[in-house]
Order: structure tokens, then C-alpha cells, then sequence
């Protein structure tokens, strides 16, 4: 087996040949990123589960009122679809941040899963992070190797894409992960409230309708649900309310109170209000401060 030192320098020399700005590779859930400006203010995001692995530079997480970094050499695990605060750092043009990303799909797992060893019990967060070991770097090593290589990887991207996911199942974050592929988790009730906070995010929230949803009690429905995302539900429904208005008004500046109605506020004074508050600058000036800096490049949590 190859040394670490020696799969990180190789992972990162691929990545940086081969990343584009849209993260897209030829192999369907395998995404490659290279930033090198990253900015000096924070990114918000909306993730899916996803296994990263950062080759070069770092980068610090906020979910709810916890955060995680991870650096060259590190894996992010994310197992739910929740916002994100993100900041790089180390990264600059010499030293860009180089990563890769496979979205985690459900019927990998669950399929994995049931041949994996069960592990210690995880956090119930939606993020985890730690050292990437060398079977697993050695798995993404050799998937990113075929981004070039068509022939090679109709055959050999769904056998490395089942390796990856298997050797994140039986390292330290695989109990985090097994959640995903098993349908009676609490991961997966979870979910289900979260999905459908996502796409009726202007709607009045409702504990017990979503606590039915995902078939627990009111009590352990908010429980779980905040283990999960580090939020309450209303606390997370302001999140997804607040990031789908930012990025609407990247496109539409000049309509503040429409976007904020549009988003479920019914008071242009709390739109203002809750925005500068996650944002830092009121809507107007954040919208103007995007369009300043613009850049269309797409980025892991």
C-alpha cells in the first residue's frame, strides 16, 4: 500500500487537472472543486449527502451552533440535506483548496450496509469530520484517475464508487452513514421533515403535521430533529427561508419585499430584521455586496 504523503500529492496533481468550475466530471456523483479565491465572507449552502475528501487547503462549518473544519488529508461526512455556513481557509492562488465529492446515493448504502460491521454508535449530527485513512484515499486515488480514461470507467466507476462508500461504512464514521441506506432510522424520518420543509419553505410550519410525517411523537420528533441538524424545525425553516431569498435576489435586486413575501415573511420589518442578522448586511446592501463579488463557481460545503 502507498503512503499517505504519497496518495495526497498524486490526488491532488488529478484534481487540479482535471476540476472545473461546475465541479462536473464525466462519472455521474463524482465532483471535483478547486478554489483558489475563495473571498473573505462567508458561504451559505444547502448540502446532500455527500462524502468529500480535501487534498489541499481547509475549510471551517457552521450547522446550527456547531462547527467542524476540515483540512488536506481530512474527510467531511454530510447525511442530510441541511444549510451550511463556510469559510475557507489556507487557500490562496498558490496554494488553492482541491477536493473530491461523491453524493452518498441511498441504494449504495443500504445495500453495503447490511454486509458492514454495525461500529460504534455516531453522532446524530448531519456532519462529521476526520482523517481520510489509506484505504479510503487509496479508493478515491483510483476513481478520479478515470475522469480521463471513458472506456475504464463505464466498468470501473461503479465498482470504486461501492468501494468508497464501503470503506467509509467500516471506518469511523460509518454508523453516521448507514443511516442513510436504512429505512426505519431516525435519519431517515428526519428527512422526510426535512424534504419537505425544503420545498414548502413558505409555508406556516406545523410541529405535529411533521412530526406524523416522519412517524414520532411531537417530543421525539424535535429531539431527534435537532440532534440531526443542530436547529429547531422554525429555526431551520428560517435558514432555508432566508438562503432561497438571498439567492433570489442575486437575480432580482431591486424587488426586497417582494422576495421577502415570497419567501413566507409576512413582515418586510422581520425580513429585513432576521436577514441581517444571518447575513450580517440588510437585504439591498448583501444583494449589491453578491453582485460585487460574483462568482459562479461551484464549491463542496
Amino acid at each position: 500500500m502507498r503512503s499517505r504523503a504519497d496518495l495526497l500529492t498524486e490526488l491532488r496533481a488529478l484534481i487540479d487537472a482535471a476540476a472545473r468550475p461546475d465541479m462536473a466530471t464525466p462519472i455521474g456523483g463524482l465532483l471535483l472543486s478547486k478554489v483558489t479565491d475563495p473571498g473573505s465572507e462567508p458561504e451559505y449552502s444547502l448540502t446532500e449527502p455527500l462524502v468529500v475528501v480535501m487534498a489541499q487547503g481547509g475549510k471551517r462549518l457552521r450547522l446550527g451552533d456547531r462547527e467542524y473544519e476540515y483540512r488536506g488529508g481530512d474527510v467531511l461526512v454530510v447525511t442530510a440535506g441541511v444549510p451550511i455556513t463556510g469559510q475557507y481557509v489556507d487557500v490562496d492562488a498558490r496554494t488553492p483548496a482541491l477536493g473530491v465529492g461523491l453524493v452518498l446515493r441511498p441504494e449504495i448504502v443500504a445495500a453495503l450496509a447490511a454486509r458492514a460491521p454495525a461500529g460504534r454508535p455516531a453522532d446524530a449530527s448531519a456532519l462529521a469530520t476526520g482523517p481520510a485513512d489509506v484505504d479510503l484515499l487509496d479508493a478515491v486515488v483510483r476513481m478520479v484517475r478515470l475522469v480521463d480514461r471513458p472506456a475504464d470507467a463505464a466498468v470501473l466507476a461503479p465498482l470504486l464508487e461501492q468501494e468508497i462508500v464501503w470503506r467509509v461504512l467500516t471506518g469511523a464514521h460509518g454508523a453516521a452513514v448507514r443511516r442513510i441506506g436504512l429505512a426505519d432510522s431516525d435519519l431517515t424520518h428526519v428527512s422526510r421533515a426535512i424534504g419537505w420543509i425544503r420545498d414548502n419553505s413558505a409555508e406556516p410550519l406545523r410541529i405535529d403535521d411533521l412530526a406524523r410525517l416522519s412517524g414520532m411523537s411531537a417530543s421525539a420528533f424535535h429531539r431527534h430533529f435537532r440532534y440531526v441538524t443542530n436547529m429547531s424545525p422554525l429555526q431551520f425553516q428560517k435558514h432555508i427561508r432566508l438562503q432561497r431569498a438571498r439567492s433570489l435576489l442575486a437575480a432580482h435586486p431591486g424587488d426586497v419585499a417582494g422576495i421577502g413575501h415570497r419567501v413566507g415573511y409576512g413582515s418586510p420589518s422581520q425580513f429585513n430584521r432576521e436577514y441581517r442578522r444571518l447575513f450580517g448586511t440588510p437585504p439591498g446592501q448583501d444583494s449589491a455586496r453578491q453582485r460585487a463579488g460574483a462568482d459562479t463557481a461551484a464549491r463542496f460545503p
